[in-house]
């Protein structure tokens, strides 16, 4: 046993102040998460006399009470596009992870209520971020359909990739993963794909409608007058167009099949049977995750104090400890699930870079999934570091986090700054699941820096122009620094992030240790599953 030994001093008015810092933080995305929800239920009522399920009910009855749920990217789409008030926050679009009878799958319902559950450029790219996640760790698929489509108003931005979704179903079914689509209202044109690329598909007698043109499109297109029922109603396409495969009487019956398909699927049958592990909790507290980071970025912490809090009896074996206390690398387990951990106690300098690609290395060879903890400000400059072949050992590492095929696992606990956010597993570096706590901060560099890097830049230009700065130059300069700092606070900062699908969700800090043991077990159970690849997918006939 190697027990962390925490130095932090809970009474402190440090850390009391960091807490706070953090609680609000936490307590402010938790809050736009909630006014989303209470928003869409306000809506609910009219829907319901129609016979709809609201979609979150929907979602309760698809998934096994009492079993966990874990929802992803839940403030995707804050702030960006025409979100002009964060009501579109979750892209119109309820994601996650959860179980089935029995079959922990990916889930996926249309939210209807919010922004009539219409696609926008965020909202397509976290359906796509979604079945990446089902494709990777082997997990079916079951839609809850009952979206307006696209967002003609921003479709003209993103529909020469707009593709990329019904590509993604192509391979999944190829890639034998199992996609189950119930369709609750109507599904026109590039709508009517989704579903019928599923696998399984669900109409509802007399509220269900699938076609490349509605009746109005229809007439105006052609001349011809057809109903809703005879163009592409669920009894049609159950008896006539052999489209549908199940029809249900009502919204909940199709979610009863829904359960009842997957249940049919067998998916566990040849999985192995796994014994009990028992394990130790850490010996601190979770809630004290939250008063680690201090609220100024420019004070250091020690990444120890968080793997203290989510380590197995807070046990890790330090790798290389007295080469470079830098980058942090060591085994531990979460839950009884063993993982490599690599995380930043400062810049990262040619001999942490050397470590840490020498540390993924032998995770590779033992199979150890790794699990990175990110505050760093990037790779240390200057004319030592650049001596000591800081880019050489850095490529090595970033090679090594690149090539690895052990699952990885990333959580920015704070700073994730230029190449340092490549090497500690990025988004651009695909790791199978990335989180990010509140008040962290992702970008090519600090806003200060670049302001001042960009003032330099046109104080230089002003130079060799033989120019003398007079106050009006001056005022130029200054106006284009601040706007540079202003504007990439803005674009930065963990909620700016979120939104654009950098990560797969903002977590309080207390959280993470379950979060990574969830995760730590999706990627297992799907790295152990064999499934049935074929080269098309399955086709209707």
């Amino acid at each position: 046993m190697a027990v962390i030994e925490s130095q932090l001093d809970t009474q402190s008015d440090a850390f009391k102040n960091n807490v706070k810092v953090m609680t609000a933080a936490v307590d402010e995305f938790r809050g736009i998460e909630r006014r989303v929800i209470e928003a869409a239920q306000a809506k609910a009522p009219r829907y319901i006399k129609k016979g709809f399920i609201p979609p979150r009910e929907r979602l309760s009855l698809l998934l096994d009470a009492g079993a966990p749920f874990f929802e992803l990217s839940t403030l995707c789409g804050y702030m960006q596009d025409e979100d002009t008030d964060g009501s579109g926050a979750g892209g119109s679009y309820i994601a996650g992870i959860g179980y089935i009878n029995g079959v922990r799958c990916v889930v996926a319902v249309d939210d209807y209520l919010t922004k009539g559950g219409s696609i926008g450029p965020m909202g397509g790219k976290k359906r796509n971020r979604v079945m990446d996640i089902a494709l990777e760790n082997k997990l079916p698929m079951v839609n809850l359909s009952q979206s307006g489509g696209g967002n003609l108003k921003l479709v003209g931005d993103t529909f020469g990739e707009s593709g990329a979704m019904f590509a993604r179903q192509c391979r999944l079914s190829a890639a034998g993963i199992p996609q189950i689509t119930v369709v609750h209202g109507s599904a026109t044109a590039g709508g009517a794909y989704q579903p019928t690329l599923s696998d399984y598909l669900i109409l509802v007698r007399k509220q269900s409608t699938m076609y490349l043109a509605g009746p109005p499109l229809l007439k105006a297109a052609t001349g011809e007058i057809a109903t809703d029922e005879e163009l592409g109603g669920a009894e049609m396409h159950s008896e006539v167009a052999g489209t549908n495969d199940y029809l249900a009487e009502n919204d909940a019956d199709g979610i009863r099949i829904a359960r009842d398909v997957t249940k049919k699927l067998g998916w566990n049958k040849s999985q192995p049977l796994r014994a009990e592990v028992s394990f130790e909790d850490p010996i601190y507290p979770a809630e004290e995750l939250r008063g680690i980071v201090p609220e100024d970025s420019k004070v250091p912490f020690d990444m120890r104090e968080v793997i203290a809090r989510i380590a197995d009896g807070s046990d890790f074996l330090e790798f290389k400890g007295d080469f470079d206390n830098g980058t942090l690398c060591g085994h531990m387990e979460i839950e009884g699930m063993p993982c490599g951990v690599i995380g930043n106690n400062s810049p990262i300098t040619a001999k942490g870079a050397a470590k840490a690609a020498q540390f993924i290395q032998l995770c590779e060879q033992s199979g150890t999934p790794l699990l990175f903890l990110t505050n760093t400000t990037g790779f240390l400059v200057g004319t030592e570091p650049e001596q000591a072949g800081i880019i050489k050992h850095g490529a090595k590492f970033i090679q090594a986090v690149t090539n690895c095929t052990v699952p990885k696992i990333t959580v920015i606990v704070s700073g994730s700054y230029g190449a340092g956010n490549y090497a500690m597993a990025g988004r651009g570096m695909d790791p199978r699941f990335l989180f990010a706590w509140p008040r962290s901060v992702v970008s090519v560099m600090g806003p200060a820096q670049a302001g001042s890097v960009l003032r330099q830049v046109a104080e230089a230009k002003i130079a060799r122009s033989g120019a003398e700065m007079n106050d009006e130059m001056r005022g130029m300069v200054d106006a284009m620094e601040k706007d540079t700092v202003e504007t990439m606070e803005a674009k930065s900062n963990a909620l700016a992030n979120t939104a654009r699908v950098w990560d797969d969700g903002m977590i309080d800090p207390a959280d993470t240790r379950s979060v990574v043991a969830f995760a730590l077990s999706v990627c297992r159970e799907g790295d152990e599953r064999t499934v049935n690849t074929n080269t098309f997918g399955i086709g209707r006939l």
